[in-house]
């Protein structure tokens, strides 16, 4: 809610479970960075018998670093597409601890690895967990009120459909913000274990023991998940509706609301524009069969993959091999990538705190232009001083990456997964974020597999490969996207061309939002399902903070 001074008021409760959820996207993307760690690992090059850069047979050790990463994107994708259906078929609660379980199986196969073939099926299968967690993330803030703003899809919708329309952005920010501790955690944990001797008899555990720390925030979260409550949307729609309007009223109830007047109107607008989709059926394929639905599929597709060709799993992952490119040796390659990794966390931090002011399109197009104007003077940089001694150039080359990062964690980062949930209508939610997220992946597998090769065999000329598509997706973003702050998650659909939208909130009079209130009291308060006057005091007066 908003109170005095125009602060927004959000319930801890409603905090805490956003951020408990968001554990799982950390651990998503530590399984993804991990691997940039593990190359810098030498002892990792002699257990699997691969030959390092300027070795003969390092063409082989870039396919294998290339598959390592691969497999973990493909698995992603069908983590993505099941995530899709159980979100649905068993909430998003239940779909959080089937990726977690996944997850810790493929962690515990990726740190006991014997052999190659080993290490690959456990990425697969730590993929599968990642890819569900990531789209769960996204759900979860479907406990916010709409008025407010996946582990890679189901966290995600699950944080955006638990908040507020007012907040909406800044709860689910907290998945690029646990996007940016996993990554940062990875660089960290890679460049202590660097110190270990490679002749110890614990040499193995340089690389070994970042990849078992991929099974610990995954734990946590299932040890808590019984806390942790559905998703009131899914409630909603299973007719469980005593049950939705409970949560909703705990999620939002503040201590200068003790009649719950916002969170009931916001069950108000959720219920009925829950009756009014239930008149359209959800058919196979339903994303596509609309006008309106083809527009947020186009829009979802566009983003998530040009994000992907913006470079940014490239930087990421295989950091550490470029800085070995640019003359940089010993652990300095290994620390960069940890500092630069941890800068990522200031930049969604401020992108959570004014996400909702500013806009996501405006968000949009700042960073995607920041970012490939960045791209092109790397690719210069790097076509005239890689391979030679011009300490200046190639340190000019390192700034550039420097400067990638600072457009990509402030404007791009956590914007892309609020916008990529929030443009799907209710009943399509999980169906739609999914395919967004599925393309996330099929793109990060294009480029993740052909990176370390292509850097290797053309060098700087891989970059044209980023900078070229990414151009196009600068002006897609002004052409196509929508901005979508400060509406509800059900009148996002009037942007792109919905008819049947029960109710408005966004731009409306204070007049007609009383009106909403008194409906929603009256609705919510028959038949038993309100809550009396007071019952809130003395309950709420710590239980919530203000933005």
């Amino acid at each position: 809610m908003i109170g005095l001074g125009g602060k927004h008021i959000v319930n801890l409760y409603n905090l805490w479970v956003v951020v408990y959820v968001a554990l799982g996207t950390l651990a998503t993307a530590y399984g993804l960075a991990v691997i940039g760690s593990t190359v810098g690992q030498p002892n990792f090059y002699t257990y699997f018998d691969l030959a390092t850069a300027d070795e003969p047979g390092y063409a082989y050790t870039t396919n294998i670093i290339g598959a390592l990463n691969g497999v973990n994107s493909a698995g992603a994708i069908l983590g993505c597409l099941t995530s899709a259906w159980s979100a649905d078929a068993y909430g998003r609660k239940r779909t959080i601890q089937l990726g977690c379980i996944i997850l810790i199986v493929g962690g515990a196969l990726c740190s006991g690895a014997v052999d190659m073939a080993m290490f690959l099926v456990g990425r697969v299968i730590a993929g599968i967990g990642a890819g569900i967690l990531a789209g769960q993330y996204i759900a979860s803030q479907d406990l916010s009120r709409t008025p407010l703003i996946d582990y890679a899809v189901v966290v995600p919708m699950y944080q955006g459909e638990i908040s507020t329309a007012e907040t909406r952005g800044a709860m689910m920010c907290v998945t690029g913000i646990a996007y940016a501790f996993g990554y940062s955690l990875a660089g960290w944990l890679g460049f202590g274990c660097y110190f270990i001797a490679a002749d110890s008899p614990h040499a193995q555990a340089a690389w070994r023991f970042p990849l078992a720390m991929q099974c610990l925030p995954p734990l946590i979260v299932l040890a808590g998940s019984g806390y942790i409550p559905f998703s009131p949307r899914w409630l909603l729609g299973k007719g469980r509706r005593e049950e939705a309007l409970e949560i909703v009223k705990r999620l939002h109830r503040t201590a200068d609301d003790k009649e719950d007047v916002a969170a009931r109107q916001e069950f108000y607008l959720m219920e009925k524009q829950y009756e009014l989709d239930a008149q359209y059926a959800v058919r196979r394929f339903e994303i596509f069969r609309t006008a309106p639905n083809r527009r947020r599929a186009l829009v979802a597709a566009i983003m998530m993959w040009g994000d992907q060709f913006l470079g940014i799993f490239v930087m990421t992952n295989y950091g550490v091999l470029i800085y070995a490119s640019l003359g940089l040796t010993g652990f300095t390659p290994l620390l960069l990538n940890a500092c630069w990794t941890t800068f990522t966390i200031v930049g969604n931090i401020w992108t959570a705190l004014y996400i909702d002011r500013y806009g996501r399109r405006t968000f949009l197009l700042i960073g995607t232009s920041g970012v490939t104007v960045s791209l092109i003077f790397l690719c210069a940089l790097t076509a005239t001083y890689l391979g030679t001694d011009n300490t200046a150039g190639l340190n000019a080359a390192v700034f550039f990456i420097w400067f990638f990062i600072l457009w990509w964690c402030f404007f791009v980062d956590a914007t892309q997964y609020v916008y990529v949930s929030e443009i799907w209508p209710n009943h399509l939610r999980s169906q739609g974020t999914a395919f967004g997220l599925a393309f996330f992946y099929l793109a990060s597998e294009v480029t993740l597999v052909a990176a370390p090769v292509a850097l290797n065999k053309i060098g700087w000329k891989f970059y044209l490969v980023l900078i070229v598509p990414s151009c196009f997706y600068v002006a897609a973003v002004y052409f196509l996207f929508p901005e979508t702050k400060g509406r509800t998650l059900e009148e996002i659909g009037t942007l792109f061309g919905d008819q049947h939208v029960a109710g408005r909130w966004y731009g409306i009079s204070e007049e007609e939002k009383m009106e909403i209130a008194r409906k929603a009291l009256e609705e919510t308060s028959s038949g038993g399902h309100g809550m009396k006057t007071g019952d809130s005091d003395g309950a709420t007066e710590k239980n919530e903070i203000v933005l």
